[in-house]
């Protein structure tokens, strides 16, 4: 049987559908497609915050669902499959709100399981992330649990970096008895993709071309580098309600200078490199291999840097060892919708902080014909 994941990052460009058939634990074959997501629909879901209504996050939920439904009714007319042939779909959906540190955390991703189920006619896993925080985790990360299944290796120490909005690191240890660790390191593409949108009017910096175009401030990341984020031990997981332009504003307001914006762009490409390297190097010394995946991985600029402040270590795409990088976030969540159905945990304590391992995520069925 197969199974499809959905995925929708925080730069909300597209939904990441991916069909996969697994042998064991492992992925053994992936249809991948991405269906844009609308420039309309994508700035009314960015809209949404602390001051919008309850109307509002419920139509947004609600069109979210219809247009991951349509994602994987095109992605079985294009790979010819039959609905009974699917398993289930696991639907990571739209993070609207990640608090993994409020004094009762939780965490919010909309796209309506139900309208999935419903228009497929298959069974959807969704909510994913709160039943880890319930257990006391972060509900974040998630994907080193199918990093570790399908990546780790008895012969050395690799690692696995996602680059999405945010960055995040799996440290897959060569010893089995020791247990598989990662965390969230800060921005990834979505400071700079906001500051691209901002002063360009276009979604994201192609190849780091702004960002080359300007010059490092030492100043504004020095500035950026205090935040106490990047000083916290793991578990810990982060988002767009910490790394935001206005978190970028308000640096600048306190250094009272003006700068170019070319050179701010080209600071926040190295404020993703340096603390991504900075993990590393503090979290998995004995790592010789990093696997990177993600949209990250198509900015020329940043993996140029990556690979300069990562000296000694070998940096190449997941695509080299069978995995497409652009679909891994969406084969997770199929790989957890399997975990779910079979009765298996999803979630790693010693990632997440969970006190224990627990199911992950809450079953829809599409009901009667």
């Amino acid at each position: 049987m197969h199974y499809i994941g959905l995925m929708s990052g925080t730069s909300m460009d597209a939904v990441d559908a991916a069909l996969v058939r697994f042998r064991g634990g492992r992925v053994i074959s992936v249809r991948y497609r991405q269906d844009p997501i609308s420039p309309k629909l994508r700035t009314d879901v960015r809209r949404l915050g602390p001051e919008s209504s309850l109307q509002d996050v419920a139509e947004m939920d609600s069109r979210l669902g219809t247009l991951f439904a349509r994602s994987v009714r095109a992605l079985l007319r294009t790979t010819r499959m039959s609905p009974n042939r699917i398993l289930a779909i696991g639907s990571h959906g739209q993070t609207v709100l990640h608090l993994p540190d409020a004094a009762l955390p939780t965490s919010l991703q909309i796209g309506d399981p139900n309208r999935i189920a419903r228009e497929t006619g298959i069974t959807t896993v969704a909510d994913f992330r709160r039943m880890d925080m319930a257990a006391g985790g972060q509900g974040a990360p998630l994907a080193p649990a199918f990093h570790a299944a399908q990546f780790r290796t008895g012969s050395r120490t690799r690692c696995v970096l996602n680059i999405g909005g945010i960055a995040n690191i799996t440290i897959l240890p060569a010893t089995r008895t020791r247990p598989v660790r990662g965390h969230d390191t800060g921005p990834g593409n979505g400071l700079l993709d906001d500051w691209s949108r901002r002063h360009l009017g276009v979604e994201f910096d192609r190849n780091g071309r702004w960002a080359r175009s300007g010059k490092v401030s030492s100043t504004l990341l020095g500035a950026m580098l205090r935040d106490g984020y990047f000083r916290r031990a793991p578990p810990k997981s982060t988002g767009r309600e910490h790394f935001n332009l206005d978190w970028v504003d308000g640096i600048l307001r306190r250094l009272r200078g003006r700068m170019r914006p070319a050179d701010v762009q080209a600071t926040l490409l190295e404020l993703t490199a340096v603390t991504i390297a900075g993990s590393l190097r503090k979290h998995a010394p004995e790592c010789r291999e990093l696997l990177v995946c993600g949209g990250g991985i198509h900015n020329r600029e940043l993996m140029n840097r990556l690979r300069s402040a990562l000296e000694g270590v070998a940096v190449s795409s997941t695509g080299d060892y069978g995995l497409d990088p652009d679909c891994i976030e969406a084969v997770t969540f199929a790989w957890l919708a399997k975990q779910r159905l079979e009765g298996k945990p999803g979630n790693l304590p010693s990632v997440t902080g969970a006190h224990r391992r627990v199911l992950l995520g809450a079953v829809y069925s599409p009901g009667g014909k």
